[in-house]
């Protein structure tokens, strides 16, 4: 349903996330949401940053050294500025889609893998 999503969006980079992005998970994640998009991709890691100009977004992985501890903070953390929010657009507003021709494709495909007869749920 990603690369549904980010097919109809087009987006000038799509990041997926919030999923269990190993060496052995990202390709087959990464073949699943080609199915339905062919744009800009980058499967999220920790660590991972994007730097965006008008122009282009770089992706790329941060170098550290994980045997540094931070050092405490010198100055008090200042709040939010609550008067730079961005609102949530019309397409979110209004609803989520369903693509319930994506759905039932990922139930064929299991049922048949697997030998079983799961139907969609209502």
């Amino acid at each position: 349903m990603f690369g549904k999503v980010m097919a109809t969006i087009e987006p000038r980079m799509a990041v997926g996330y919030h999923f269990f992005n190993d060496f052995d998970t990202e390709p087959i994640v990464e073949a699943q949401v080609r199915t339905t998009y062919n744009g800009p991709l980058a499967l999220a890691k920790d660590y991972m940053v994007f730097n965006v100009t008008k122009d282009d977004i770089k992706v790329r992985m941060t170098a550290y050294d994980e045997a540094i501890w931070p050092l405490p903070a010198t100055i008090k953390k200042l709040p939010p500025d609550r008067s730079q929010r961005i609102g949530f657009t019309k397409f979110l507003i209004d609803g989520r889609v369903v693509y319930a021709d994506l759905i039932k494709q990922m139930y064929d495909d299991v049922n048949k893998e697997y030998g079983t007869n799961i139907p969609l749920p209502k």
